[in-house]
């Protein structure tokens, strides 16, 4: 993740909808990987206000111009009415019950946050109307019943976050804070967000698309372990009896202990936040002994590999760590990545750039 630069000159970043300092109106244009200051080019059309790129046209997404949960554009070639990160929607809240709306916009902050860092891998986005086999789409569906306990064991209207064929489920109720804090503190869980939400079920998808039955299946076994282990089996020993006292030293995360699936769910999450906070650490000159912090660009162009990004990434999060601290703020990366871990995440990375070849 990165940040923009408006017409005017002020800086802006990937969810504004309109410049603080000149007013324009912005938009997400995804063929561009930008966020552009607009000018209206009559009717709903609008071009972007960049010498560059003034002779393209473009119209809101339909959740950007009715709903206002997105800001992303739609090029003036294309037929549909949403976004190519909205139509990649299976299921939405239900926007008559209040608080959803919000709900909602939360989500979408995060997806579409996800949906950026994978267009910057490479990796392909394809919704199920492209790629009914193995395409990608989301569900933000809430309980049926709101006395349900969000961490009980199931039951008739209870809705999981997960992955499954290709859709990413996300309990609504994962987009309000105290609730998600409350289930944070109750399964022992270091660090849960929205964003590292997507990120993990991201990891799940990729895997089903990228590994299941690709030429990575047994490299996966020798670094993970064998996926066929039972999985209930596994989850339940996990929360019966938690995560082995070595844990650390072969995993990102306790409950990447829990299974193979979930060890490379996890490794992949983390990947992601150090791929997304690099860049923007850069993005800002950052730097790290004396140097600027280097970023995914970086591998591709021959002056940094994946050691040089995990020893940034090792200062960076100490630093964020300190600064947090410093505000009485828990650390913001409260994760130490050590011995088979850092293997797991540089097989992440040949997977991830082997795909995008």
């Amino acid at each position: 993740m990165k940040t923009f630069t408006c017409s005017c000159g002020n800086r802006l970043y990937f969810e504004n909808t309109r410049c603080l300092s000149c007013g324009k109106t912005l938009g997400y244009l995804p063929d561009l990987g930008l966020i552009a200051p607009l000018i209206a080019a009559g009717g709903s059309a609008w071009r972007p206000d960049i010498e560059a790129h003034r002779g393209r046209r473009y119209r809101k997404c339909r959740h950007y111009a009715v709903e206002n949960v997105c800001n992303w554009m739609i090029a003036e070639g294309d037929a549909g009415v949403f976004c190519r990160a909205c139509r990649l929607n299976e299921a939405i809240p239900n926007l008559g019950k209040p608080g959803n709306r919000q709900a909602w916009l939360r989500i979408e902050k995060s997806k579409r946050r996800l949906i950026y860092t994978l267009d910057r891998l490479g990796l392909p986005v394809a919704g199920k109307t492209v790629d009914s086999a193995r395409g990608l789409a989301f569900a933000f569906l809430e309980d049926a019943d709101d006395s349900l306990e969000f961490n009980d064991d199931g039951g008739s209207g209870r809705i999981f976050t997960g992955h499954l064929n290709g859709t990413i489920t996300i309990n609504l109720a994962e987009a309000d804070p105290s609730t998600r804090e409350r289930v944070r503190e109750a399964m022992n869980e270091q660090y849960r967000t929205l964003l590292g939400h997507f990120r993990h079920e991201s990891g799940h998808y990729y895997w089903y698309r990228l590994v299941e039955s690709g030429p990575w299946l047994g490299t996966f076994r020798e670094v993970f372990g064998d996926e066929r282990a039972d999985y209930a089996t596994s989850l339940a020993r996990y929360y019966s009896s938690g995560p082995p006292a070595n844990w650390s030293r072969r995993h990102v995360s306790a409950y990447a202990a829990a299974h193979p699936w979930e060890d490379w769910a996890e490794t992949w999450a983390h990947y992601l936040h150090l791929v997304d906070t690099l860049e923007m650490a850069r993005d800002y000159e950052l730097a790290v002994h004396g140097s600027r912090i280097r970023a995914l660009e970086s591998t591709r162009d021959g002056t940094a590999d994946m050691d040089d990004l995990l020893a940034d990434w090792h200062q960076l999060t100490q630093a964020l760590n300190a600064l947090n601290r410093s505000m009485g703020q828990p650390d913001a990366y409260p994760f130490t990545l050590t011995g088979l871990a850092v293997e797991k995440m540089r097989l992440v990375h040949r997977v991830i750039a082997d795909s995008a070849s």
